[in-house]
């Protein structure tokens, strides 16, 4: 039987100076991802000393990267005009755009579409499909230059949230249809600030998860806009009360 030592010898890695490092199974990290290693794991250890750190330096990244999403590109208006500019925008963005009496123009897997849409300069975009877009409040400002949008899909875009909702007056001569089904940040306060879209024809509020109460809410937003079809919530969901608002019946004998 084997000495323990000579058992862990075995089965430790080896180290040779210019091939790399043995594992199990004669497998060999090269030596370039070894270097990449290295360096990661000593930037993780000069720069952060507990998790929260690092969550937050992974956090500042990531702002960082939709905060550069959402410039501003008023450059792109003085040479191509507002309705190239905006349609770039939400290209860059994931999304599609439908000029007027032109079919949809969307981004391929890669992310890269048909440059035709430079063409466009006169013809107003009408309808943006912007779901599961990262639009942010700062980006708003290429979006509302679209100022004959009819119809416009903010699904399940996770930064736009009840201060985005507030912006979206500058479009109420336009728009006619608004869907913010699945926005995780968009509360009551924030449909409340959609009472300037009087033109409104459709809206859907499904799935709001910040949303307290949808069923009043629902109530509350038809009749702010009374003209407007509000889809996407059971007009009872939420009205039914707590067990502590229940009404007591006195009348009936107290259980044994």
């Amino acid at each position: 039987m084997a000495a323990p030592w000579l058992s862990l010898r075995l089965v430790a890695p080896m180290w040779n100076g210019t091939r790399g490092i043995h594992r199990l199974g004669g497998a060999v990290v090269p030596e370039g991802n070894q270097k990449k290693e290295r360096t990661m794991l000593q930037f993780l250890t000069n720069h952060f000393y507990d998790v929260e750190a690092l969550r937050g330096y992974l956090l500042q990244r990531e702002m960082s990267k939709v905060h550069m999403k959402n410039r501003s590109f008023t450059w792109l208006e003085e040479q191509h005009g507002p309705y190239s500019a905006g349609a770039f925008f939400i290209l860059k963005q994931g999304g599609a755009v439908k000029f007027r009496d032109k079919e949809w123009i969307r981004p391929d897997k890669y992310g890269h579409f048909s440059p035709e849409f430079w063409n466009f300069r006169e013809v107003p975009v009408e309808a943006v499909d912007a779901s599961d877009c990262e639009i942010n409040y700062e980006g708003l400002d290429n979006l509302l230059l679209l100022k004959e949008l009819q119809s416009l899909s903010l699904q399940r875009c996770p930064h736009v949230d009840d201060w985005c909702l507030s912006r979206l007056y500058p479009l109420a001569d336009s728009l006619q249809e608004l869907s913010l089904a699945g926005c995780p940040r968009v509360s009551e306060r924030g449909l409340a600030c959609l009472h300037h879209l009087q033109n409104l024809r459709r809206l859907d509020i499904s799935d709001l998860p910040a949303v307290s109460n949808p069923g009043l809410t629902q109530i509350l937003v038809e009749e702010m806009l009374p003209n407007c079809k509000v889809v996407g919530v059971d007009w009872a969901e939420g009205l039914k009360l707590g067990p502590e608002e229940q009404p007591q019946d006195t009348a009936s004998p107290a259980l044994a």
